[in-house]
């Protein structure tokens, strides 16, 4: 599957937040969201998509992963990545880093958190280091995280 990857519109908020809630749903419920569904769909549709910055992944017409980037100080962010859950392990988040590899100025930083170890075998295969481990009283979910970054492009 070759997915087409563009900007995201305000007709996807709905899509992207069903990817992001469902997302933390599978992979993360060491981590529970710090935000109501409807908080996040209404966060997603408000501030997510309109500030731009956001690449969706979509094949066959429908939205199947969504990466939100930004850059702050000079260096730039993952701020946030997920794949349809059904859709993890098809190649589609590798399609959407490598943009974000290829495209973001160096470096490139993302947090997760530390239970997260598909996530971050996932990171640390294409590339990213880990820069500093927390424990978690940082974020909104109190959960350990960790920070990685991504200093040089692979060799072609």
């Amino acid at each position: 599957m070759k997915p087409l990857l563009r900007a995201a519109r305000a007709e996807d908020a709905p899509r992207v937040a069903d990817i992001l809630i469902a997302t933390r749903s599978q992979f993360m419920p060491y981590a529970p969201s710090a935000h109501t569904e409807a908080e996040v769909r209404a966060w997603v549709a408000s501030r997510l998509v309109p500030t731009g910055g956001v690449v969706v992944a979509e094949a066959d017409g429908q939205v199947l992963g969504a990466m939100a980037t930004g850059i702050e100080d000079g260096t730039s962010w993952i701020t946030q990545m997920a794949v349809d859950p059904g859709k993890v392990g098809t190649g589609l988040g590798s399609v959407l880093l490598a943009h974000a590899m290829k495209t973001l100025p160096l470096p490139i930083r993302l947090y997760t958190f530390q239970q997260n170890t598909g996530a971050r075998r996932f990171y640390e295969r294409h590339g990213f280091k880990v820069v500093r481990l927390s424990d978690g009283q940082d974020n909104e979910e109190r959960c350990p995280d960790v920070l990685y970054e991504l200093r040089q492009r692979a060799e072609a």
